[in-house]
């Protein structure tokens, strides 16, 4: 019997279900059950620079990013508003803090979506039933921001810390008061820096709901750091269904949390995978330098954009099915490696021309997928093993 190794080709299984929403349209994104859980990051200009905004947006297109968000502290800033939405390549959503009149100006301005932190915006509740109508008109959406370090002080006095139910109870408070003019274009994020705390509050706010849920580790902290938390907690809710966009808080470029959310998404099966590299982490039995191998693999095929799993194997015990498992694969020890291509042995070469070799049947490989191998957008993932 022939049994087809590599990569699936039929959709590949996912952990869960998603939590059934409502459907928004975020620009050209579609968010909600019914839509890809989509990537987003935020720009670290000063929005009213549109050059330089409009510079790191392209960027993080490039990298995969699906919506982009932007500050919007100042009226320079809101002023730069309407040439920044009309030139992104991908929907903009505006930020607001502190002043309700930026809310109106980003509507006017046509950005795709107007995201707002109810706790510290100046009398917010009295402007509810104006945005409703504003962005009613507009058609659009409203992201209920809410986050542990700017909770609502009648909250939090209530519950006398930024707990799991003080942040649902001031979500669901002011989704409410637009429910009550009759207005549910809505998606809600309940942010904290502790991921314990921040799934909690976000599966107490999915029972409690049926609106999209953007998911967010705040204040994530440096990129080491800040991947791990947001992997944890991003896996612990999209593991439940729950989850419809994301943003990775880094501090770090915004183009490295594009990277990150969408490596968390390829891993669960929620985003299509492109390139990944399969290698083990070495022992006693290695007969290569396999740290050297992955190495100079990876950033061989740096980039390469298609669905190819690649692994590099140091020794007999786990490299023979591990490579014959993958699209394409190296089996090595004595000197030499076995290079597999969907399960069958191609040809044995010397361990000096492993990587050359690698490298020349991925770009082979990729350019029988799509006819064009060039394609080197982004980087390759290391998985070991």
């Amino acid at each position: 019997m022939s049994v087809e190794l590599g990569m699936p080709t039929i959709p590949p299984p996912v952990l869960a279900p998603r939590r059934t929403t409502r459907q928004l349209r975020v620009g050209a994104v579609g968010v909600g059950s019914d839509h890809p859980v989509s990537v987003q990051s935020m720009t670290t200009t000063v929005t009213a620079d549109i050059n330089s905004t409009l510079q790191q947006i392209a960027e993080l297109t490039a990298s995969g990013c699906d919506i982009v968000r932007v500050a919007c502290p100042s009226q320079d800033d809101a002023d730069a508003l309407p040439a920044i939405a009309r030139k992104s390549q991908i929907p903009v959503i505006a930020d607001i803090h502190f002043q309700p009149k930026y809310v109106f100006a980003a509507i006017e301005a046509g950005c795709a979506a107007v995201r707002v932190n109810p706790g510290n915006i100046k009398k917010f509740d009295d402007k509810v039933k104006e945005i409703a109508q504003a962005a009613r008109d507009h058609g659009t959406p409203i992201r209920i921001g809410v986050n542990a370090g700017s909770l609502d002080p009648r909250l939090l006095a209530k519950h006398g810390k930024a707990t799991p139910e003080a942040l649902v109870e001031s979500a669901l408070w002011e989704a409410g008061l637009f429910a009550e003019h009759d207005f549910h274009d809505i998606k809600i994020s309940v942010k904290h820096n502790d991921p314990v705390v921040m799934v909690r509050a976000y599966e107490l706010l999915a029972e409690s709901c049926d609106y999209p849920l953007h998911l967010g580790v705040t204040e994530a902290g440096p990129a080491f750091q800040g991947t791990i938390k947001s992997a944890v907690a991003f896996g612990a809710l999209l593991r439940q269904g729950i989850g419809d966009t994301i943003r990775v808080s880094l501090s770090a470029p915004p183009v490295e949390e594009i990277k990150v959310g969408t490596q968390i998404l390829q891993s669960l099966n929620l985003r299509p995978r492109k390139l990944e590299i399969v290698s083990c982490p070495s022992c006693g039995r290695a007969q290569v330098d396999v740290y050297k191998l992955a190495d100079e693999v990876t950033a061989g095929l740096d980039g390469l954009e298609v669905p190819l799993r690649v692994a590099v194997m140091g020794c007999v015990v786990n490299g023979p099915g591990e490579a014959r498992e993958a699209d394409l694969g190296v089996a090595s020890g004595n000197g030499k490696g076995q290079i597999f291509v969907k399960g069958k042995v191609i040809k044995t070469v010397p361990e000096h021309k492993i990587v050359e070799t690698l490298i020349e049947e991925a770009m082979r490989i990729a350019e029988e997928m799509d006819g064009d191998p060039s394609t080197l957008v982004g980087e390759p993932t290391v998985t070991v093993s």
